[in-house]
């Protein structure tokens, strides 16, 4: 089985418990709203054609198409897809669902590419920034990640913390299995994701004045959505690449 097989075996069979993680799909009502204020800061103004890549279960799609814009979903798992479609159809919603991989990008021109903890998973991230590129050649990118990993010591620590509190308190981790080892030990980001290492990654692929935004809205608004003893870890920083 080839990386990219494995790597969809694993969100399909995740697909089912995904959005039951509040960082994976936030419902309390400001983390909700500092999503949306962040977006909107970041997109081109509505309506505008937005791809999102590695959709998931679809949550910047649902926000992005809320606000007006004509979104088109690419996701490498159908199972995810599914869950996108239930999700978008009961909120009244009209999203173009693309199965495939992020780096095989349905035909544009798009005014906006973005991507939300996807670019971990990617064997190939500058190659698929690349791809994104060519779809959007006078468009916007929005890269939304987090710092985790050996991306900084500190995180790292905090989120061993987080990682044990979660097991004292009987709490379910985010996904249904831990991630395949070795595939993620060839991922070029399969043990964090540097801001630094993000930026020139983008620029590496073409596009241009990458800069660097600090999502400190979004972060106290789900440090406030969380009870104590949780909220004393906080989440990890959040942050996006924006370029274009």
């Amino acid at each position: 089985m080839d990386d990219l097989e494995e790597i969809r075996r694993f969100w399909d069979a995740d697909a089912a418990t995904y959005d039951n993680a509040p960082g994976h799909h936030p419902r309390h009502g400001a983390v909700l709203a500092a999503w949306a204020s962040a977006l909107a800061g970041m997109l081109p103004a509505p309506p505008a054609r937005v791809l999102d890549c590695g959709a998931g279960t679809g949550f910047l799609s649902l926000l992005a198409a809320a606000a007006g814009h004509q979104v088109t979903a690419l996701e490498l798992a159908p199972r995810m897809l599914e869950r996108l479609h239930a999700t978008a159809a009961g909120r009244g919603l009209d999203i173009e669902t693309v199965l495939g991989p992020a780096h095989d990008v349905p035909p544009g021109p798009f005014d906006a590419v973005m991507e939300r903890h996807l670019v971990w998973t990617l064997p190939d991230p500058v190659g698929t920034l690349r791809a994104w590129r060519t779809v959007a050649p006078a468009g916007r990118l929005v890269v939304i990640e987090s710092i985790w990993g050996t991306a900084d010591a500190l995180e790292r620590l905090r989120g061993a913390g987080r990682d044990a509190l979660r097991r004292a308190r009987g709490i379910a981790r985010d996904h249904h299995d831990d991630y395949p080892a070795e595939v993620r030990g060839r991922l070029p980001f399969g043990r964090g994701t540097a801001p630094g290492d993000v930026v020139a990654a983008v620029a590496e692929a073409g596009w241009k004045a990458p800069r660097l935004v600090r999502l400190r809205d979004v972060e106290w608004a789900e440090r406030q959505a969380m009870a104590l003893p949780e909220r004393c870890l906080g989440v990890a920083p959040r942050f996006a690449v924006l370029a274009g």
